[in-house]
């Protein structure tokens, strides 16, 4: 998506005056005149914050409450970028994100201070906006107007998390133009218009609910209504309330809407449609029979560098073709050779992973902004076509996704997972060797190895396998306990499957044997234990157990990706990737 030439702010300041309905939260309503009214404020009290020659850089560790959204206002009017806070990370790596970052100030509320107890964050000024020293703060701004003359189309706006294979997120750069383009993109795409209202229940630390849901309403001048936290049973009570007709999702959350209990009168509801990824084709058209709403899927990197558009005659399960201007293909990182087309069986199962899957790559290059302070992983990103021969390329780097797709032959692109060890669980990106860190403080454990096994829907799970010292025997109970007492183990990264060794498999260079671990998944030989959702104690996974969660992944078009197809690098299994936290 090309720079459009203006600016965030300037979306922000032009809304001072408008008296219509603005945003939405718990059922009260403030004007978008109060909204700009707001977002002047903050970002006149920020301007005063940010200690000389400091980043113009903000933290923000809240809940979708009506203070993100001002201070998202506030960045943009300011110059300044919102650093999203991730709640689920804990300990030195939550803290790690504050000072990367180079946050001078970073916005929380009272719920969240638990997090920050005990963290060193030097040179980091708190403002805590549930508290009367806040609204003191804000006092002296009473009058401020929204002036948007700081902000230019190359500001920094957002600094986006997106986890790498080191183990540290890296935080991708997304400015000013880029965001106010996507935003008047979207809104055209799918017709917004000002009597619109954007419902925005994903959490908004993620790049879906800014750039998917808050930048179309932005650009369009529509309204929005927030929830502090995505509920399944609180959507539908919300959307009637607050008249949602357009909504954002990430794979799991449609899921569990369809687990909530079917009530006659759920068509009765103003959504016109709903967007995001890794929905699945099943469960999208479930949830348009009961909810009779349209879910369009889509896709687009956090870093910004490519992009995939469905359109009329897509095939069910395709995310689509290239969005315009993006040269995408799927491409054999060995060869940097585009892959064979997909294959497929009458009832739509791919017949020839191995060959066909591979990672995608923007050919064009893409609008890629780079990752704060992190020149390696943008060199990773950004590499051409190679010496190779007969290897296609324009001799311009190329932007590699690290992400896994296939193609058919009339060019529609297939999701099928990610490029590296890192794992997708419920939209969290993660680090196959943070989780490993932490299970090795496990007391009996020799060796530790953290993989990804596919999710019976959409994303990822995390496997573990653990290799004992001599003489020590797992207990299970004792294994709940330690994972319980560990600081800094995020609410995603605990195992749903492990498997235990006597010994860990390795390569010939002494390596863990991933390859093999990953095939086998976790229908492999015993002894296995796993912790089915919503259960705290791990038991043993037994054959029947085993059976039942096949015919989940078969349900949904997904059992082949328990083969464990080989990695199109040489040196894994493919790990598919997909929903999003909720």
């Amino acid at each position: 998506m090309e720079s459009s030439g203006r600016t965030v702010g300037e979306l922000v300041a032009e809304r001072w005056g408008d008296h219509r309905p603005g945003l939405w939260f718990e059922g009260r309503t403030v004007s978008h005149h109060q909204v700009a009214a707001g977002a002047a404020r903050r970002a006149a009290l920020l301007a005063d914050l940010l200690p000389p020659g400091a980043e113009p850089h903000v933290g923000v560790l809240l809940d979708n409450t009506p203070e993100y959204a001002l201070w998202l206002g506030a960045a943009a009017l300011g110059g300044a970028a919102v650093a999203g806070i991730n709640p689920t990370r804990r300990g030195p790596e939550l803290a790690r994100d504050i000072l990367h970052t180079e946050c001078p100030v970073l916005v929380t509320e009272r719920a969240h201070l638990p997090l920050l107890e005990g963290l060193q964050l030097p040179g980091v000024r708190v403002l805590v906006t549930d508290e009367d020293a806040y609204a003191r703060l804000l006092a002296p701004y009473g009058g401020t107007r929204p002036d948007a003359s700081a902000a230019r189309p190359g500001s920094r706006f957002l600094l986006l998390f997106t986890s790498g294979s080191t183990g540290a997120p890296k935080a991708a750069i997304r400015t000013q133009g880029r965001i106010a383009a996507a935003g008047r993109s979207l809104a055209g795409h799918f017709g917004v218009r000002p009597d619109d209202t954007h419902y925005i229940c994903m959490p908004m630390f993620h790049g879906n609910a800014v750039i998917a849901d808050w930048a179309p309403a932005l650009a369009a001048g529509a309204r929005i209504a927030l929830r502090r936290r995505f509920s399944a049973s609180g959507f539908l009570p919300d959307v009637r309330a607050s008249g949602a007709t357009y909504f954002t999702y990430v794979g799991r959350a449609v899921q569990y809407l369809l687990a909530t209990p079917a009530r006659p009168d759920d068509r009765d509801n103003p959504l016109r449609v709903g967007f995001g990824t890794e929905a699945g084709a099943v469960d999208a058209a479930a949830f348009e029979r009961r909810f009779g709403v349209r879910l369009v899927e889509g896709y687009g990197s956090s870093e910004g560098g490519a992009a995939i558009q469905r359109t009329p005659g897509t095939p069910a399960g395709a995310i689509g073709r290239a969005a315009p201007g993006d040269d995408l293909a799927v491409i054999d990182p060995r060869t940097r050779r585009a892959c064979p087309p997909a294959r497929f069986t009458p009832d739509g199962r791919l017949l020839n992973g191995a060959e066909a899957i591979g990672e995608l790559v923007n050919r064009g290059g893409g609008p890629f902004e780079g990752y704060w302070r992190n020149p390696g992983a943008e060199a990773d990103r950004r590499r051409g076509p190679g010496p190779l021969p007969g290897a296609a390329g324009t001799g311009r780097d190329w932007y590699w996704t690290g992400d896994l797709f296939y193609r058919d032959t009339d060019g529609y692109l297939y999701f099928a997972g990610r490029a590296d060890d890192r794992l997708r669980v419920d939209s969290e990106n993660l680090a196959a060797a943070m989780i490993e860190n932490i299970l090795a403080r496990y007391g009996a454990a020799a060796a530790v190895a953290v993989y990804a096994v596919p999710d019976p829907v959409a994303g990822d799970q995390v496997m573990a396998a653990l290799a004992l010292k001599d003489g020590a025997s797992f207990d299970p109970a004792g294994f709940a306990a330690f994972l319980e007492a560990q600081p800094d183990l995020g609410t995603k990264m605990a195992p749903r499957f492990l498997r235990v060794l006597a010994r860990m498999p390795v390569t010939a260079t002494n390596k863990i044997h991933r390859v093999g671990l990953r095939r086998e998944g976790f229908r492999c030989p015993g002894p296995l234990w796993w912790r089915p959702p919503g259960e705290d104690m791990y038991r043993p996974l037994t054959a029947p157990d085993t059976d039942a969660l096949v015919a989940r992944y078969r349900e949904h078009g997904r059992e082949e990706l328990l083969d464990g197809h080989r990695r199109p690098d040489g040196e894994g299994e493919l790990a598919p990737d997909g929903a999003a936290r909720t």
